[in-house]
């Protein structure tokens, strides 16, 4: 298959890259500096992309590309994609569901903790020679809070299931009222956040799931509540969330995406109740590792004519 011309469009895993031209004929885009005169120069050629959650595959780049077949996304959430364009154009469309699903709820366990016990303000205190001056101040019991989840697929089940662990109670908000589980359900996010006090976004990018945390919904989740957001940045309106959070209306935040990444907004770096990591949901050697392996074996599975592993599209 060295003949195949695929084109990652940014650099997500040196691992993905080598396997990758084992295989295929790579083309890296952001080694090259002119991307339009790149585009001109491969327009046929090409016949697969690589993307990533952070890499936009629009009707632009899409269209570019004539004899494109199939995007192979290293990652789970396609909010960056057309999808629509790509069933139009019989284009194949494959993500990496499952494979990182235990380090993105081991993370939102970790952020919860992290924030209501105030783990990384503790180290910074002791780091700075201040438990000689005396004992840290208490901080909030994580066992035993209900936990809220927008979104109960498996990242959201994930969660769930370890919450279950601390004898935390479970709710969740979804499109529609799951049948077969047996956590609370509340039809929409406000009345989910009323009666939960750490909130935690799981659910997958859309367009009706954009700002669904709004202000109604932080104010009903509360001084003492806690919001958790390991989805997608744009869940949250950003900057309500940053004037709850510097009001008091909101008690603490832990996130791990924002609206506009890599901007976050400076206003979070001084308070002690925000925990911000860099969008290291699946930031473990071994899921991307993982990652990477899916999206080489749907790649393969395409270009013999077998069953993709993890049809999209």
């Amino acid at each position: 298959m060295d003949f195949i011309c695929v084109l990652m469009l940014i650099p997500r895993s040196t691992y993905l890259e080598k396997e990758l031209e084992k295989r295929f004929n790579l083309l890296k885009l952001w080694t090259f500096p002119d991307k339009t005169q790149f585009i001109k120069d491969h327009a046929e050629s090409v016949r697969a992309i690589v993307g990533s959650g952070i890499s936009t595959i629009d009707a632009d780049l899409i269209s570019a590309f004539p004899n494109l077949e199939i995007v192979a996304s290293f990652s789970v959430g396609l909010d960056n994609v057309d999808l629509e364009l790509c069933k139009e154009k019989g284009i194949r469309v494959t993500n990496t569901p499952d494979v990182l699903t235990d380090d993105v709820a081991d993370l939102a366990i970790g952020l919860m903790l992290a924030v209501l016990r105030r783990l990384c303000e503790s180290d910074r205190y002791v780091r700075a020679g201040n438990l000689k001056k005396g004992d840290y101040k208490l901080t909030t019991k994580f066992t035993g809070k209900t936990v809220g989840i927008i979104g109960l697929g498996r990242i959201g089940q994930a969660i769930a299931k370890r919450s279950e662990a601390f004898s935390c109670p479970i709710a969740y908000h979804s499109r529609s009222e799951k049948p077969d589980v047996k956590y609370k359900y509340y039809p929409s996010v406000a009345e989910l956040a009323a009666n939960s006090d750490i909130l935690v976004v799981a659910c997958a990018l859309t367009q009706e799931s954009r700002n669904i945390v709004n202000r109604e919904v932080m104010d009903a989740l509360g001084p003492k509540g806690v919001l958790i957001n390991i989805a997608r940045g744009p869940h949250v309106d950003e900057p309500e969330l940053v004037s709850a959070l510097v009001e008091g209306r909101l008690g603490g935040a832990g996130l791990d995406v924002y609206q506009n990444e890599p901007e976050v907004p400076e206003e979070l770096f001084k308070l002690e109740n925000v925990v911000l990591l860099p969008h290291v949901g699946s930031g473990t050697n071994e899921t991307r590792k993982a990652m990477a392996d899916l999206v080489i074996a749907n790649l393969e599975a395409h270009f013999s004519n077998k069953p993709l592993l993890t049809p999209v599209v």
